[in-house]
């Protein structure tokens, strides 16, 4: 099973620009371009937060017509820059998705591999926490297929990742968060966006990792002083393959169209 896994496109009305500087709607075309050209291809793509930058109509209006045609399974939880009533109407053929309340979801009919997603977001915010409902009712789904390998999705990861203006507004909660994981072995992975970089820790028993944004990346800043900034760094997504021989691995895939093939390596 091959997932694919984007974050973070902030997402821009028609001619905006992405904090006035940036193409970030451009920047996730050319993440979509790439997302086709992958052979195999994904049996399904993981969006982990923060589609658009203001929770705007005219945003979530260009983001459905960006993803409207990737021609593959499509998963997706906000982020603290979603608006979750938006985000609800723009996503509302997704059957997954509840109609009211946090946007939690467990999804195991596209593969071995079972994708839970866990909305941390909390509204008005740009924090998250795991809220008591949200660690019953993982605890809940976790235990319901113990033996299959699981996938967590989460938007602001519940860690210290060092940078200190970014770790401002991680996920509170986060040892309420290990405690259940650490109860139900099959979880995998835990999966992020939010902080623009790639990252990995060990947490609650299994692996966390965080996809790069698709547009700009947080400065990789980690004095206790540091002034917040940002780069215009490569682009990337994260590829997660999973087979029975190997588990699972994940790769880190660049965006864009660079030179090669060469032969040789």
């Amino acid at each position: 099973m091959l997932i694919a896994h984007l974050s973070d496109p902030h997402l821009r009305p028609k001619t905006h620009l992405y904090q006035d500087l940036v193409d970030s709607n451009a920047m996730f075309e050319a993440a979509l371009d790439q997302l086709a050209r992958l052979d195999p291809r994904p049996d399904v793509v993981l969006l982990t937060g923060d589609v658009v930058d203001e929770g705007m109509a005219e945003e979530y209006a260009v983001a459905a017509e960006m993803l409207a045609g990737i021609g593959l399974p499509l998963l997706v939880i906000p982020g603290n820059h979603d608006e979750r009533e938006a985000f609800r109407a723009c996503f509302a053929g997704h059957p997954y998705l509840a109609k009211a309340g946090p946007l939690h979801f467990a999804v195991g009919d596209l593969g071995p591999v079972r994708l839970v997603g866990l909305d941390v977001t909390v509204p008005g915010e740009h924090y998250g926490e795991v809220a008591d409902e949200a660690r019953f009712w993982l605890d809940s789904v976790l235990a319901a297929e113990p033996d299959r390998p699981t996938l967590v999705m989460m938007h602001q990861p519940p860690i210290v990742s060092g940078i200190p203006y970014i770790d401002d507004y991680n996920c509170r909660g986060g040892d309420r968060l290990a405690a259940v994981l650490s109860r139900h072995g099959q979880v995998e992975r835990v999966l992020c966006g939010h902080v623009h970089r790639f990252m990995q820790a060990r947490f609650g028993g299994t692996l966390l990792v965080t996809a790069p944004s698709t547009a700009t990346a947080i400065a990789l800043r980690l004095r206790p002083d540091a002034e917040p900034a940002s780069f215009l760094e490569p682009p990337a997504m994260l590829l997660h393959h999973w087979t029975e021989t190997t588990g699972l691995v994940t790769h880190y895939l660049p965006i864009g169209r660079f030179p090669g093939p060469y032969p040789f390596f």
